[in-house]
């Protein structure tokens, strides 16, 4: 039997550990701009997606913003008791409960926009204005091509 020796791999040459690190300052830089209105990421993305399609239910919101169906519950909890989204039952399914952003929430969002932009800047500032599309394009090359590895694929429809 071959016995193998532990290496230690350099964490400067390994995308995951840069991914992993952008990862944590992006939240960090979102929780430092937007502290002022209690929102984090995830429920951005959520309030956000269901503004841009009301009515949707929590399945297709899970898979639509790439976050797992049995926290999404959760996460859709918390923007309820906030009073940003309703739950209502679908004519259709009765099991099913779709979702709309309240007039607060659509309040909300107005409010929150220019700190979540502002947000994206900070995280871009040190490339150069040219790279940013760029970077961009490349991440989404990455994360759509890599998106069924996820263990809460997004659907890309």
């Amino acid at each position: 039997m071959p016995s193998s020796v532990a290496v230690s791999l350099p964490l400067s040459e390994l995308p995951g550990h840069y991914i992993r690190r952008l990862q944590q300052i992006a939240v960090g830089v979102f929780m430092d701009e937007t502290q002022a209105f209690g929102l984090t990421p995830v429920q951005f993305a959520a309030l956000n997606a269901v503004m841009a399609q009301p009515g949707m239910d929590q399945r297709t919101l899970a898979a639509g913003i790439g976050f797992d169906t049995s926290t999404i519950g959760g996460v859709v909890d918390r923007l309820e008791a906030r009073g940003w989204v309703v739950r209502q039952v679908s004519p259709e399914d009765r099991r099913a409960r779709l979702l709309r952003v309240t007039p607060q929430g659509q309040q909300l969002l107005a409010d929150v926009n220019d700190a979540v932009l502002k947000t994206q800047e900070r995280i871009l500032r040190p490339l150069p204005v040219l790279q940013r599309q760029e970077f961009l394009r490349m991440l989404k090359v990455l994360v759509d091509a890599n998106n069924e590895a996820s263990r809460a694929p997004r659907s890309l429809d």
